[in-house]
């Protein structure tokens, strides 16, 4: 239970947090205080200070040496009398330093004199300093006082004893008390600043892991809070960064084994059509020279095509490449269009075109285009079936213009080449100029068709 509201409160925003922090702080605060200040008589007695706080025997004590010293003196008449009040300063003078008395008339109530404690009167005592300041703290509880009445030689009054012996304790216990209460609020805010400062510390630390090239060291969860989410984030992209650069460490040890193993096949033919050449040179074998040709022209044919594959696989593989966007008239792409037909058509194979006649300019890469048509004919060169008509259409509508290509396959042949290179590589060329290549595939029957916007 505890562990769900802990989890809740560290989701929340760190201003919230905060701001609950201090009013959670403060209630503590209040809560020390008031404890301090309800138990303040037990604490003095524990420290032997109690008899400053419980001032009742010392009341009895003076009470009664007033009492039995009251009949020797006379009560003054008003506060003008002063040869009585005068005469009355040994009576009062039996109070100690802590007590001040106030005498006053029995009968009218009227006030006649009063001795001040010395800790009033002494200027140099700096309880008169904080004396309103601790009236206000103890709301009064420093000082005691207690009514004795008097019989004096010629009638009767009553003495107001006020003791501020209360004083020599309580107003020290109640600095301490005050300055422990706000101590402890400032430690709890202080602590909460030092964990999120803790975090803050973490993150950086995480961060200058990760910029040492470190990227397996996972970030440590650091709560719900803005910190907690920017951590997350950090992770976030630690790992999308790290397998980013492990594909492309996979991606770079793909193409240098297909680059090797490819170069490797490379030196086959090339050895071989270099013996033939050698031996029509040498003229060693007379009256096979035709037949050592034909040879030779199969290998250089075997050559195209792992030179194709080599080239089809760095464009695939390549990231930094981007298109040259020139102003192009769609009869550029009519002409490849009708060259590669052509090119099948010596193949064997049976063209159909139906080719908008309407020109327009857009912007697009010459030498792209014709890479893409190139390879969507290498395609049907090699996996058509010569026995069905080519369809190739080239059409014109009011945004785009849309080339599409349906040929026949060759039940011998599949319709992916080596890892399909040749359409990842046209997919790839499309992408760069904003374009759509669409694929249909059955097992008889294989459809193109690449739309490309005329504002590109």
């Amino acid at each position: 239970m505890i562990k769900k509201i802990w989890h809740k409160l560290s989701a929340l925003k760190i201003r919230t947090q905060f701001a609950l922090l201090i009013l959670c702080a403060l209630f503590t605060a209040f809560a020390l205080f008031e404890v301090l200040w309800t138990n303040k008589f037990s604490i003095f007695n524990l420290l032997g200070l109690g008899d400053y706080y419980n001032t009742y025997g010392d009341y009895i004590y003076l009470s009664d040496r007033l009492y039995e010293q009251a009949p020797n003196y006379e009560l003054p008449e008003s506060e003008t009398d002063e040869e009585r009040i005068q005469a009355l300063a040994p009576l009062l003078d039996l109070a100690d330093k802590y007590t001040s008395i106030s005498i006053y008339g029995l009968d009218d109530g009227y006030h006649r004199t009063t001795r001040m404690a010395e800790i009033f009167t002494d200027k140099n005592n700096v309880f008169q300093v904080f004396i309103g300041l601790g009236d206000q703290l103890t709301a009064g509880d420093f000082e005691d006082f207690r009514y004795v009445p008097l019989k004096f030689s010629n009638g009767s009054g009553s003495a107001l004893i006020m003791s501020y012996k209360r004083s020599v304790v309580l107003y020290p216990y109640t600095l301490i008390s005050l300055s422990l209460s706000i101590l402890l609020f400032f430690l709890i805010i202080l602590f909460f600043i030092r964990r999120k400062m803790k975090s803050v510390l973490k993150l950086e630390q995480e961060i200058l892991v990760m910029s040492s090239g470190d990227l397996s060291h996972p970030v440590p969860y650091l709560g719900g809070d803005e910190i907690g989410i920017l951590a997350e984030e950090l992770d976030n992209m630690r790992t999308a960064l790290n397998d980013n650069i492990e594909k492309e460490q996979e991606s770079r040890q793909a193409n240098q084994d297909l680059i090797t193993a490819l170069s490797h096949d490379l030196r086959t033919p090339l050895t071989i059509l270099n013996g033939y050449l050698e031996v029509i040179k040498l003229k060693k074998s007379p009256g096979h020279e035709e037949e050592y040709l034909d040879r030779c022209l199969v290998k250089t044919k075997d050559i195209k095509e792992l030179t194709d594959r080599m080239f089809e696989y760095a464009l695939v593989s390549e990231e930094q490449e981007s298109a040259e966007l020139t102003w192009t008239s769609t009869d550029f792409i009519r002409q490849c269009l009708m060259e590669n037909a052509d090119f099948i058509r010596l193949a064997g194979f049976t063209p159909n075109l139906h080719l908008d006649e309407p020109s327009i300019v857009l912007k697009s890469d010459k030498t792209m285009l014709k890479r893409i048509l190139d390879n969507l004919f290498s395609n049907i060169f090699k996996y058509g079936d010569k026995k069905e008509t080519v369809l190739i259409s080239f059409t014109l509508q009011e945004e785009t213009f849309t080339v599409t290509i349906k040929n026949a396959i060759k039940t011998e042949h599949s319709l992916k080449d080596n890892n399909n290179i040749g359409l990842k590589s046209v997919r790839k060329m499309v992408r760069l100029l904003n374009g759509e290549l669409s694929v249909s595939r059955t097992s008889e029957i294989f459809t193109v068709t690449l739309t490309l916007k005329k504002g590109v």
